[in-house]
């Protein structure tokens, strides 16, 4: 059953990562580049900063570094005990892919920590800033859709990989949004 997992999971990882071209990689590129989400973050902060203030933003500021580091450390926890190859380093995909970064990281990929912050932030996101301004949340998370998508087209996760990381991602984005909110509440922040 595993097995045959896996082996869907290259197939659709082959389809998808060879479907790309040279006019679309800087886009993809840009798209998974961390600087690259900076207007994003500036809007979400500034959109938290109208909604909530700029004590309640502080503390919102110390939710999103607890959650990314639970959300990049969990993947690192997998990606050591897991221990599966990340597409360029499998040699039963490398030679039919296309990498289009200059490397693809780690040895091992699974989970794409990439996929698990982004759909952290934005499903944060999204819980919190959601009685004021549930339009820029579909955009949001389309955003991170794409950010994780990005790591299938530039060759350095398989599918699974990235959407193991947007439940996990999801998952925790809500839970740290459901914390920060009761915590504001219990505490009167």
């Amino acid at each position: 059953m595993l097995e045959t997992l896996i082996q869907y999971d290259k197939e659709l990882f082959l389809y998808l990562n060879t479907m790309g071209n040279n006019s679309w990689d800087a886009f993809w590129l840009f798209m998974t580049n961390k600087w690259g989400s900076i207007p994003v973050y500036i809007i979400l902060l500034f959109l938290a900063y109208r909604q909530l203030g700029l004590r309640k933003l502080g503390v919102l500021l110390v939710a999103i570094a607890l959650l990314l580091t639970a959300t990049d450390q969990l993947a690192n926890f997998f990606k050591d005990g897991i221990e599966r190859l990340r597409p360029c380093h499998d040699i039963t995909v490398n030679e039919l892919m296309r990498l289009v970064k200059s490397n693809c990281g780690g040895k091992f990929g699974y989970f794409s920590a990439h996929a698990a912050n982004s759909f952290g932030v934005a499903f944060f996101f999204v819980q919190v800033l959601k009685s004021k301004y549930r339009f820029f949340s579909v955009l949001l998370l389309l955003w991170a859709a794409l950010f994780s998508y990005s790591r299938i087209y530039l060759g350095v996760h398989f599918p699974l990989d990235t959407v193991t990381g947007i439940v996990i991602g999801s998952l925790f984005g809500w839970l740290f949004a459901k914390l920060f909110i009761f915590a504001l509440h219990k505490y009167r922040i």
